[in-house]
């Protein structure tokens, strides 16, 4: 019945995955939280877990529970690395492939696309506060803007609390 019901998963998570749109260098965050969502479906999510001990080497004297179990993380790190690779761009698939860790693939991905996502916070944050209201362009396409910009901050999960925000408007009010 588990076996069963495992397989309904998987086919359910491959339809899934179909629809994901795959990783480009733009939406690295959106990505992951997507897989972090989907992937945990299949129980195999601990293959990422920084705290697992890797694989020790086969030896004879092993019982069928350890080489069960050996089994079992292998195959679950061969379709774990799978839907990470199936979720990548084209040129991506084409760089990690030959990568044979799915938890070295995760963290490869993680420190290159947080480490641009601390560059765009800087320069979200950069953005919104040398943000300046003119007098000679319309009011409302301004605040539209500055909008946008809080909007793009809280996507990158920096929150701005609204008492800032209606200061920080005040401030930069023409003659201000």
């Amino acid at each position: 019945m588990e076996n069963e019901t495992t397989m309904a998963i998987i086919k359910l998570m491959n339809q899934d995955l179909v629809r994901l749109d795959r990783l480009d260098s733009t939406n690295f965050t959106w990505w992951q939280d997507k897989l972090k969502f989907l992937l945990p479906a299949l129980k195999n999510f601990y293959i990422l877990d920084p705290e697992l001990s890797p694989l020790s080497e086969p030896t004879n004297g092993e019982t069928e529970v350890v080489k069960a179990e050996r089994q079992k993380r292998q195959e679950d790190e061969l379709i774990y690395r799978g839907h990470i690779l199936n979720a990548l761009s084209d040129c991506l698939y084409d760089l990690y492939t030959n990568t044979t860790s799915a938890k070295e693939i995760w963290e490869v991905l993680e420190n290159k696309y947080k480490a641009e996502d601390e560059g765009t916070k800087k320069f979200l944050i950069s953005k919104y506060f040398n943000f300046k209201f003119l007098d000679n362009i319309p009011l409302l396409p301004q605040v539209h803007e500055l909008q946008v910009i809080v909007n793009k901050l809280k996507a990158v999960k920096i929150e701005i609390p609204e008492t800032f925000q209606v200061g920080a408007i005040i401030a930069k009010l023409p003659g201000a």
